[in-house]
């Protein structure tokens, strides 16, 4: 008589991905998105530009050189025998129509390094530096004896009507640009994430007069109103508080998109068995709100955040550019662009554009990293 053997279960062994936090499903899915991914590390780029712009600007934001106003990008050149140099420039005016001309000189060589010493800064505001990521090699053009040659000078991207780097000047405006955004999204963001919160959660008349607010501040035209607070601040304002009030305007206005966002989650999970359970056990309204309800969507506000930073760089930027909101000694992109409202000036000197490029790259990789982010939000979508 012969006996069969019971099949052998086999243990179910559970998926990886089954196991992970949401949080870690969103990161991996996100790191799987190579566009996202390289926006994110030019974002990481920038903002490191920003941080240390005294350390990685060629020259000082007050350094110029009058003689070399309007000069234009200095191409690079490398050798082995003299390494990375630029060409002298020289500047030829017309005696007739007082045109302006640079012809770059190949026999007369600027020679160029990394880390050389320049002029003094204050790394941070409070750590005094010489050294520069990049600029002229002056130990090795005093060697060559030409330490006081009016003409070693290096415009990688041109300099402006004053003989100011353009290159340099872009770093330092890129710490306040960028703050400005960084700076208005912490505002935004507890605007945002109270208001919305309590709309959805409270209900009744507190949602009513939350999302009539919300309506009143989207039907203002935001250009107009931009323009209107622009003028509003007194002349005589520093320059601190200019730039306080106008992240502030700022934020007063983009809370709202991250509101309605919060108000729809909050509808659909305050309902949840969970949050129903800390109710009943006794949590409190703002236990239940922030501590149980909120994190369950942290990811959407992060996206929501991010896909928000560009709104408020170009604010800024608009503000600037019209002389409504920071004005000079500050150093911004928007402040820069002033010198662009003049269309001969931009038709003879179009690196003083520069500014442009770096704002469409920054908006772009916003806009790339935030839709990298939306993907990612959903780690279950592609199953």
């Amino acid at each position: 008589m012969s006996t069969t053997a019971a099949p052998v279960e086999k243990p179910v062994v559970a998926r990886a991905e089954s196991v992970r936090s949401p949080w870690e499903l969103t990161v991996r899915r996100f790191a799987r998105h190579k566009l996202g991914m390289a926006s994110f590390f030019m974002l990481g780029v920038l903002y490191l530009m920003a941080a240390a712009c005294e350390f990685f600007a060629p020259t000082t934001r007050e350094w110029s050189n009058l003689p070399h106003s309007y000069c234009p990008p200095q191409p690079l050149h490398w050798n082995f025998a003299d390494g990375l140099h630029v060409g002298a420039m020289r500047r030829f005016d017309n005696p007739v129509t007082f045109a302006r001309t640079y012809v770059e000189d190949r026999s007369v060589k600027i020679p160029l390094g990394f880390f050389v010493h320049g002029e003094p800064y204050d790394l941070f505001g409070f750590i005094p530096m010489d050294r520069h990521f990049l600029g002229v090699n002056r130990e090795r053009l005093a060697a060559l004896g030409r330490a006081d040659d009016p003409d070693a000078v290096f415009y990688l991207l041109g300099a402006d009507k004053y003989g100011r780097d353009v290159l340099s000047r872009l770093m330092y405006g890129a710490r306040i640009s960028l703050s400005v955004g960084l700076i208005s999204i912490v505002v935004t963001f507890i605007l945002g994430v109270v208001l919305g919160g309590i709309s959805g959660y409270a209900g009744g008349r507190w949602d009513n007069l939350i999302q009539r607010l919300i309506e009143v501040i989207n039907a203002l035209p935001q250009l107009p109103l931009w323009l209107a607070l622009g003028a509003v601040f007194p002349a005589d304002w520093s320059p601190l508080a200019v730039y306080f009030c106008v992240t502030v305007a700022l934020s007063l206005f983009g809370w709202t998109s991250l509101a309605r966002v919060v108000r729809g989650k909050i509808l659909s999970l305050r309902e949840e068995d969970y949050a129903v359970a800390a109710r009943l056990l006794g949590a409190s309204h703002s236990r239940v709100l922030f501590r149980h309800l909120m994190p369950g969507f942290t990811s959407h506000i992060i996206v929501t955040l991010t896909l928000s930073v560009p709104g408020m760089i170009l604010g800024e930027t608009v503000l600037s550019f019209l002389g409504l909101g920071l004005r000079p000694p500050i150093v911004s992109w928007g402040v820069m662009l002033q010198d662009c409202q003049n269309l001969q000036t931009v038709g003879h000197y179009p690196w003083l554009l520069a500014p442009v490029l770096f704002i469409i790259l920054t908006i772009l990789s916003f806009n790339f990293s935030g839709d990298a982010m939306r993907d990612a939000a959903d780690p279950y979508s592609d199953r």
